[in-house]
């Protein structure tokens, strides 16, 4: 990763992809740590995860996002020790109604069945709000951060998260398959850091 300078600070260079546009119609598999990948969320017992206090409210409101944002569905997701991960899924609904063409990129990913079964053969779409990645994350992470504070748990997440687009089902189904056994390979999992609350 390059680094370069922004008002004579260094700064780290995106790492995402400059062609395309993250509130395009697609599904993505999220990753946010916490700060310093401190286990605020609880830990891992006989290979499953016992949630904190910090860890019930990331998990809560996470399957609290769909009611937040239009067009957003939820595939797998964990919550672990030090971080989350999750697929979101954006479905913006087809607008035959709607006269201005979008460009379109058909990507072949996880949700080109879904979109086509609600609009076949349409390269029309309609961008519905500010729902991209960068938002959808930015009001999770600040909730979560907001009812942790509120209720006097300790909680930091790290600046940055890491998202990555899901380009077709064979993809999909391997990253479904990792977020699921995540807590059972936890021993192995490269966010792993020592418990320092012990």
């Amino acid at each position: 990763m390059n680094q370069g300078k922004f008002q004579n600070k260094y700064r780290v260079s995106s790492i995402r992809a400059q062609w395309w546009d993250y509130g395009w119609n697609g599904a993505y598999f999220i990753t946010i740590c916490t700060q310093g990948r401190e286990h605020y969320f609880g830990k891992i017992q006989n290979d499953k995860m016992v949630l904190a206090e910090v860890g019930i409210i990331a998990d809560i409101l996470w399957h609290q996002i769909p009611a937040h944002h239009k067009n957003v569905e939820l595939g797998d997701f964990v919550v672990m020790p030090n971080h989350i991960h999750g697929i979101l899924i954006i479905d913006k609904q087809w607008d035959n109604a709607n006269d201005v063409d979008m460009d379109f990129v058909q990507t072949g990913d996880a949700l080109s069945q879904q979109s086509s079964k609600s609009n076949p053969g349409s390269q029309r779409f309609q961008n519905i709000g500010k729902n991209t990645i960068s938002s959808i994350i930015g009001s999770y992470k600040s909730a979560v951060t907001k009812h942790a504070n509120r209720l006097g748990y300790p909680h930091q997440w790290q600046k940055l998260f890491y998202d990555n687009i899901i380009r077709n089902n064979n993809d999909y189904q391997r990253i479904s398959d990792y977020i699921v056994s995540n807590p059972e390979n936890w021993a192995k999992d490269k966010f792993k850091t020592e418990d320092k609350s012990k």
